[in-house]
């Protein structure tokens, strides 16, 4: 099997890109920004020997892949998955927009410059890249065709709208750069939307999680007078998000395609409907029960029949998604 290098390897996604990468015998060399990190992935890995690791502090500096392509001329496909997400920032420009654009034209340009053999790229995203502004407009259907209308100046001093921002823009400019540099290898996009679902290893619950699963634990260790933000959307258990990875780096359908991952809508009342179901001695906070249903009707209409067709497998529902998660934060925690 060949070698794959994939980037920000310790995210959330990205960890269980490479397991499932391994389980298929690929090798993988991951990007990460510390040796703590690397070696947690590494531990969590179980020590395999087809995964090794280099330190990329900062995507967004020049020429930050320039030196492991330039050692590693056996990677034959690059998945780019690293990119700043976290709403902590006191500078959304420099810490969020900044690197995820930077960080995607350093990748093309030194793929460009010193991988010739890598035949495929694929680029993580954000099914936000792919929204309408009115999210409450049932009239609307969303599909891969779909770009979000957000630009630089409305995205730059907000830590959510930098967020929001650096998605599309970063994923323009690599499809911008494949159609005016006409490089050797096929790019795909891939665009999941919440991402929930356990960490590969128990040894990943760390005491602050990645920040979707910030939002399930949040919810989880609730009580009935909590004040909790509400959360709407499209989700998809991470575990799929990983394999629709792979499905864009083997198949011959998905160059030049958008992925736009979403097993179902979902609201917060969605996740304390199951968590009063399935765990009542939380006594978690209980919100409307069902309610959901009727708020996910005001939402927008979703067709992504074209990324369902490529991928060929079915999702995961939240159901088994919150179950599996909330499985795994207990029996850590406890």
């Amino acid at each position: 099997m060949s070698t794959v290098f994939v980037s920000g390897a310790s995210g959330f996604i990205a960890s269980h890109t490479v397991q499932q990468l391994l389980d298929q015998g690929y090798t993988v060399i991951g990007s990460v920004r510390s040796e703590s990190k690397g070696e947690a992935l590494v531990k969590a890995l179980k020590g395999n020997k087809k995964f090794s690791y280099v330190i990329v502090s900062n995507i967004a500096d020049a020429g930050a892949f320039d030196e492991v392509l330039k050692s590693h001329p056996e990677i034959s496909a690059f998945l780019h998955i690293a990119s700043p997400f976290r709403m902590n920032v006191t500078d959304p420009e420099k810490e969020t927009l900044i690197p995820a654009i930077q960080g995607t034209k350093n990748v093309l340009e030194s793929i460009q410059k010193y991988a010739p053999q890598i035949t495929r790229v694929v680029i993580t995203s954000s099914d936000c890249a792919a929204r309408e502004n009115d999210d409450r407009n049932p009239s609307i259907t969303l599909d891969e065709s779909v770009w979000s209308k957000a630009t630089y100046e409305s995205s730059k001093d907000h830590p959510v709208l930098a967020y929001l921002g650096s998605k599309p823009l970063a994923e323009k400019l690599a499809w911008d750069f494949v159609k005016t540099e006409k490089p050797k290898f096929e790019l795909v996009t891939v665009l999941p939307s919440y991402t929930f679902g356990p960490q590969i290893d128990d040894s990943l619950i760390s005491p602050t999680l990645n920040q979707s699963s910030q939002v399930l634990e949040t919810m989880l260790y609730s009580n009935p007078d909590s004040k909790l933000q509400h959360h709407t959307g499209s989700f998809i258990d991470v575990r799929d998000a990983a394999r629709a990875h792979l499905v864009a780096l083997t198949s011959k359908e998905a160059p030049n395609h958008r992925l736009i991952l979403s097993s179902s809508r979902f609201t917060s009342q969605s996740v304390y409907d199951i968590l009063s179901k399935k765990y009542p001695q939380l006594n978690t906070y209980k919100g409307e029960p069902e309610s959901d249903v009727a708020e996910i009707a005001t939402f927008q209409k979703l067709d992504y029949s074209k990324t369902k067709q490529i991928l060929g497998f079915e999702y995961i529902p939240l159901q088994k998604t919150v179950v599996d998660t909330v499985d795994q934060i207990l029996r850590v925690r406890a």
